[in-house]
């Protein structure tokens, strides 16, 4: 039963979507939704960014079912690879929609959780509309989130984060570029203030 724990629009909209999770979805829910740092090491295409996604999804959609949602970034995803960005920006919008649908099938109310992307493409305009009503769903790279802990504007979107998700990690973990992901991870969590997930 390892949907069973989620908000029933987004399980509803799981069971639509798929025939039944993967194993590393069932192996890795129940780790995150305990709040543990989770590891997901799986083959291509065995659903791992879903695994990692939908309980932080799950998160968003009770709080925004239960009073609101703020305008305020609490999930950060960071991909060493600037195209895999804009396509997990893409792969997102798909559930989100779905849930979406299946929340207004039931009643419930309408929900909006947004996600953007900001990399060293980000449009000046675009980071503009990202600093005056920040993304639920930050999606970016290591440097773009190094940036975004340099300047006052990143600093205060990123101070409301509470889960992070870092993509690929194998292609930066024995690198500098690894290192200096590390240690822009250690300023965001010393920026919230409060143990990150």
């Amino acid at each position: 039963m390892p949907l069973a724990r989620f908000h029933p629009a987004v399980s509803a909209w799981f069971s639509r979507a798929f025939a039944a999770p993967t194993e590393p979805q069932t192996r890795a829910w129940p780790a995150i939704r305990a709040g543990r740092h989770t590891l997901i090491a799986a083959p291509t295409g065995s659903g791992k960014t879903l695994a990692a996604f939908l309980a932080a999804i799950d998160t968003l959609v009770r709080e925004a079912v239960d009073g609101g949602l703020p305008d305020e970034t609490q999930v950060v995803y960071v991909s060493p690879l600037k195209a895999l960005s804009n396509d997990i920006q893409r792969n997102l919008e798909w559930p989100l929609a779905g849930i979406r649908e299946q929340l207004r099938a039931s009643g419930g109310p309408e929900v909006d959780i947004r996600v953007l992307v900001r990399t060293g493409d980000t449009s000046q305009s675009e980071r503009a509309a990202m600093r005056r009503r920040p993304p639920h769903i930050l999606v970016t790279t290591p440097e773009s989130l190094y940036l975004l802990l340099t300047s006052e504007s990143g600093r205060a979107m990123l101070a409301t984060a509470r889960t992070v998700i870092v993509d690929e990690i194998h292609a930066v973990a024995g690198n500098k570029r690894g290192s200096h992901l590390a240690l822009s991870l250690e300023r965001l969590a010393a920026l919230v203030g409060r143990p990150l997930q």
